[in-house]
């Protein structure tokens, strides 16, 4: 997504800015040189000495500031016990799980008692199982430090947990700033809307109708859209909408027929995929919903959770 390009090099000085300011904690940084900054940083490879212990390792920097040995081995303590490495401070990184080659790596960071943690997709070589775990340890790590994080990733469902503000990136470009219910309420751009949230949005190209109250897509078929489009009329647009924003209705009720293609059982919901004419359509289901491969949903695609892109430029209309 070009995510960590515009994010990582200028923030902590490693590269020349064109234009503009940087400004930490309201100071101006943008002159200074990144080790008088205040951001640590911590990467996607865990950047542990594998010759040093991880106590030597979390000190190491201190010591090079020229830090009294006291108040080192207080600063290390107090990140041990934070990052519960109490017990494992003697270990050299070969001796440790990859969680907690992570964790060391963060408590490098931490002693530092930076004014922004910069992380550049910390968990994603761990595996799906520490991943979820980890993600607990830093929301209750930024809890208690308090400290301002920016947080580079490739995982929607890092950026929409951890988070207090997303920004979407797409090719170097933010697509979108938000709260993570705002960004999955109200995606500014097609792109958003199929990053953010899982299964993915459901996309449907089509045409506003003449009298700018349907949506028509290829194959004859129409969703009514309500009026107010009358001034896009004839304009290509997408229409989205998600997979558990879809209900069950009936032919009676003017329901759209979906014919299903597979079902997949996730426990405590399935998804139907299937089609509505030639356009394909997922639905989130109820567990104890499970249709038959070829049957048929009649469903209900409510207004007031539809979004409509414009076909061009994919912002939201």
């Amino acid at each position: 997504a070009g995510a960590t390009t515009p994010a990582e090099p200028r923030r902590p000085g490693l590269d020349r800015r064109t234009s503009g300011a940087l400004r930490s904690e309201r100071k101006r940084v943008t002159e200074m040189e990144p080790k008088d900054r205040g951001i640590a940083m911590v990467f996607q490879n865990y950047a542990l000495y594998p010759h040093m212990s991880v106590e030597e390792n979390m000190a190491w920097g201190l010591k090079i500031r020229g830090m009294s040995k006291a108040h080192i081995e207080e600063r290390v303590r107090e990140a041990a016990r934070i990052l519960e490495l109490d017990g494992l401070l003697k270990r050299r990184p070969r001796e440790l799980s990859g969680g907690q080659r992570q964790r060391g790596a963060m408590g490098r960071a931490i002693v530092r008692e930076p004014a922004v943690f910069l992380f550049d997709e910390p968990l994603s070589n761990l595996d799906a199982k520490l991943r979820v775990q980890m993600r607990l340890e830093l929301q209750h790590l930024h809890r208690r430090l308090r400290t301002t994080s920016l947080y580079v990733t490739h995982d929607q469902v890092e950026a929409m947990t951890l988070a207090q503000r997303v920004m979407v990136m797409n090719k170097g470009v933010a697509e979108q700033i938000g709260t993570p219910v705002e960004v999955y309420e109200k995606p500014a751009s097609r792109f958003v809307a199929s990053f953010i949230g899982s299964p993915a949005m459901n996309l449907l190209d089509g045409v506003i109708s003449a009298s700018g109250d349907r949506f028509e897509l290829p194959g004859g078929l129409a969703l009514p859209i309500g009026a107010g489009y009358l001034g896009h009329a004839g304009r290509k647009m997408t229409l989205g909408i998600r997979p558990e924003h879809i209900a069950l209705s009936s032919q009676a009720e003017g329901g759209v027929p979906l014919t299903v293609d597979t079902l997949e059982i996730l426990g405590a919901d399935n998804l139907a995929h299937g089609r509505w004419g030639d356009q394909k359509l997922v639905v989130r289901l109820a567990h104890q919903q499970r249709p038959a491969a070829g049957s048929t949903l009649w469903l209900h695609l409510p207004e007031h959770q539809r979004h409509l892109f414009d076909g061009e430029t994919g912002q939201r209309v």
